[in-house]
Order: structure tokens, then sequence, then C-alpha cells
């Protein structure tokens, strides 16, 4: 008798470690799992008072709504890894660009190349003037654009100053004004700069363009863009 008793135990253990299902990594419940311990509640339940049919509905909407979810999530996953994608192959083409940008200062390089940018002039405005500031915010050159322009009107500095002398690389600031309705009026001006690399974004941060000489602006914030 204690033969046959052990054995019996013995095969019961064995039924038993035969139907341990697999622990899940995710500490998750997948729809397998579901359907599992719904058929364990159906195969269970008293068949006098079985489970309620609104109550078993409700339960299989909730999890279809969390699976549908959880596959929605996926999907927006793979959008935005398409997005940056995308982002980055734009911002990548931009790499030695010129770009016009929300400031209104820009970098001087070496040699002859000049630095430009654009003035919003109002309809109608006369006497509109650029004038061209160094580092330490003293004036050295002052331009008159051509009458007649309204919108956003291109301007262009060489480097030099009133005399034609070449001044030394640097950031120079730009401030412009003009006569609007017989009232002087400051204008908005905005600058051309190099892109010289891109730090490209992910989901978390934005893709920056980094311009020589100024630093970072994010490829959002980008106005225009110019050939080089």
């Amino acid at each position: 008798m204690s033969t046959i008793n052990n054995a019996g135990f013995l095969d019961q253990l064995k039924w038993q470690e035969e139907k341990t299902p697999e622990a899940n990594p995710n500490q998750a419940l997948t729809q397998e799992d579901f359907f599992s311990l719904l058929s364990q509640q159906l195969s269970m339940q008293d068949p006098f008072e079985p489970v309620d049919n609104d109550q078993m509905i409700s339960q299989m909407s909730s999890f279809a709504t969390v699976d549908g979810i959880n596959s929605l999530n996926e999907e927006i996953k793979s959008l935005n890894t398409m997005m940056t994608s995308g982002q980055a192959l734009e911002a990548s083409g931009l790499v030695g660009q010129k770009v016009l940008v929300p400031s209104n200062t820009g970098h001087l390089p070496d040699g002859s190349e000049p630095i430009g940018g654009v003035v919003t002039v109002p309809t109608g405005s006369q006497s509109v003037l650029v004038r061209v500031e160094d580092a330490s915010g003293q004036v050295v050159r002052t331009m008159e654009l051509p009458t007649g322009g309204s919108g956003n009107v291109d301007f262009s500095w060489d480097g030099t100053d009133a005399d034609g002398n070449r001044l030394p690389t640097g950031s120079y600031s730009f401030s412009s004004t003009g006569m609007v309705d017989g009232k002087t009026e400051e204008l908005g001006v905005y600058t051309y700069a190099h892109v010289s690399s891109v730090t490209l974004g992910g989901a978390d941060y934005e893709t920056v363009l980094n311009l020589k000489g100024l630093g970072g602006i994010t490829l959002g914030d980008v106005l225009a863009v110019a050939e080089g």
C-alpha cells in the first residue's frame, strides 16, 4: 500500500510540473493568458450560479480595449521612428547650405564672403536703413535699402566699414529703421547662417542644426533655406 501511495504521489507531482506555465519575463498578461483564465473561470463556475453574460462580455471588451491600445502604441512607435528618419534625412541635406534664422546676429567668416539677411519692410516705407554693429555695440557700417520694396527685402553686407576696410571675423548684429506713415519705426531683421553640421534628434529631443560661428538652432525654427 505504501508503494502504491508513493507512486501516486510522485505521479501527481509530475503532472503538476508538466502543467506549470512558463514564466512571462514581461510580467504582463497576454492574449493566451486571458483566454486561459477565462476557460478556467468557465470550467470552475457554480452550475447553479453561472457567470453573468454581461460580466463576461465586459471582461472581454476590457481585454480587447487594452490589446487595441497596445497595438496602437506599437504603431505610434513605428511612426515616430519613420518620422525621425525622415527628419534626419532632411536635416543632413542642409549641411553646407544657408538657412534664414530668427536672429539679427550673423557671423563674418575669413575671406571675402558677405553676410546676408532679410528686413521686414511694411508697404509704403521710405528711407529704410540697415545698421551693422560689432560685438561692442559700435556701428561700423550703415546701408540704405532701395526704395519701393516691401515684404521680406534681402540685404547683403560685404564685411567692410564705411572706408572699404575689411573688418575682422566674428559676430555682428544688424538693426533696421524706416519711415512708416511719417514716423521712424524699428523693423524686423533676420540673418542667414551656414549649417556646418547636424545633431540628429530622437523621440525626446529635436534635431539641431549647428551654425558656423553662432551655435545651434532647432530644425523647426528655420525660416528659409538658400544656396550655400
